[in-house]
């Protein structure tokens, strides 16, 4: 039908204005009067362009949104760290997870926000746990493509012989083992995004591979002479250095270039202890919903230990800490929780590390007074194997105030009425 092929002489995509739209949507509306005659391919057709109608609309909204945010004047962008946390979230950004007032990291996530509705290929390096994999999942739902595939690939986990039937896919037959044609990962990524983690780990040969993809905007399967077109938006992730990969010979320069249009850095989370409560929070009711439990309270010691140790594994390590309390611990966790590698050797130290982190002298004082008074609780426990009257007793006080202590350093008198028992059974034994 004549009407049909109208629509698809009308401006392409990237041209859309608002009065190309309106002029396809009258063309729409035109067609629409004959669908009882239409035959069943005609009607497709119509369909998939109406598709094309709401993607062209939803473009031409996400780039007015971003060019609205480039030209921002910047003495009417918030000053602290506090107002532009606010204001990200104010503007609807879509966040998994929880971030707190870095100005590293809102920095970051500002540059993600204004990168995220354009195509510009991103880099984004940082220490390995620093939620690298999370900010291209924030780049691709902030973006015009959230509704379409996001597709990830660890380039350092592919081995070379595979590396580009992996990324490319191959024909039937094109190696031994094709039995059969197969996609590779940036046709499964096609109109929407692909994120190449540990880009540094791509050999030589598959960097002029992906060089091509970028500049061509197409690939050709192994196997294969036919070039199929691509339209898939790059992410890429790195806790290399580059640039100096680039100057030593062992990154192509041309490549390095072509992928940090938008370039962002994740800082480590010892620069982002603001943010350890909040993720503790966060990972501490995932952690129970997967566990299936209810969640974990934490002593003092062991908070104050999680806020001031320096988590080389930086969130990763963070998160898989807190599942591991969450799975051994019973109703309350503490330090013996944790891994033995990390465990404070000794209680004097760990308070001594504790009072260094103390903000003021009546937050040590606090910190030093609240340790010495679990100390000495631990201790009258033990001596009185866990009876609560007695030790009550023994410190002239009344037993709902000692229990009362108790809970509050998260103290379970069977704890200790159970370990006297085993000594006593051990000693018996002998």
């Amino acid at each position: 039908m004549k009407i049909l092929d109208d629509i698809e002489d009308l401006p392409a995509s990237p041209a859309t204005s608002y009065a190309a739209l309106l002029e396809k949507i009258e063309i729409l509306r035109s067609t629409l009067r004959w669908s009882s005659r239409m035959e069943r391919p005609e009607i497709e057709k119509l369909l998939r362009q109406a598709s094309v109608l709401r993607d062209d609309v939803m473009q031409l909204s996400h780039r007015e949104r971003f060019v609205q945010a480039a030209v921002a004047e910047p003495q009417r962008l918030p000053g602290s760290a506090r107002e532009r946390r606010e204001a990200l979230l104010a503007r609807s950004f879509i966040f998994e997870g929880t971030f707190g007032d870095n100005p590293k990291l809102l920095e970051a996530l500002e540059i993600a926000e204004k990168a995220a509705p354009t195509d510009l290929p991103v880099l984004v390096d940082g220490e390995s746990g620093t939620g690298k994999e999370l900010m291209a999942k924030v780049i691709h739902a902030n973006g015009s493509r959230a509704d379409r595939p996001y597709i990830s690939v660890n380039c350092g986990a592919i081995p070379d012989n595979l590396l580009e039937s992996e990324l490319f896919g191959h024909r039937k037959g094109a190696f031994t083992g094709a039995s059969n044609d197969r996609k590779g990962k940036f046709e499964s990524a096609h109109t929407g995004t692909i994120f190449l983690d540990e880009i540094g780990e791509l050999p030589l040969a598959g960097q002029v591979k992906l060089l091509r993809v970028l500049e061509a905007h197409e690939i050709q399967r192994v196997g294969s002479d036919e070039p199929i077109a691509v339209d898939t938006r790059i992410v890429a992730a790195t806790n290399r250095n580059l640039r100096r990969m680039s100057e030593e010979g062992r990154f192509r320069e041309d490549l390095f270039y072509r992928l940090s249009v938008i370039h962002l850095t994740l800082p480590p989370l010892r620069e982002r202890r603001d943010e350890i409560a909040l993720l503790l929070a966060y990972f501490g009711d995932e952690a129970a919903a997967t566990l299936k439990r209810q969640p974990v309270k934490m002593t003092l010691r062991l908070r104050e230990f999680l806020r001031t140790y320096d988590y080389p594994g930086n969130i990763r390590e963070l998160r898989n800490l807190v599942y591991r309390i969450v799975c051994l611990a019973p109703e309350t966790a503490d330090i013996e929780h944790l891994p033995v590698d990390i465990r404070p050797g000794n209680s004097a130290s760990m308070v001594s590390g504790m009072v260094a982190s103390a903000v003021s002298l009546s937050d040590a004082k606090r910190t030093a007074s609240d340790e010495a008074e679990r100390a000495f609780l631990e201790r009258g426990l033990h001596e009185v194997g866990g009876t609560v009257a007695e030790l009550a007793r023994r410190f002239e006080m009344n037993r709902s105030h000692v229990q009362m202590l108790l809970k509050k350093h998260g103290l379970h008198s069977k704890d200790f009425r159970n370990h006297a028992a085993s000594a006593a059974q051990k000693e018996k034994g002998s």
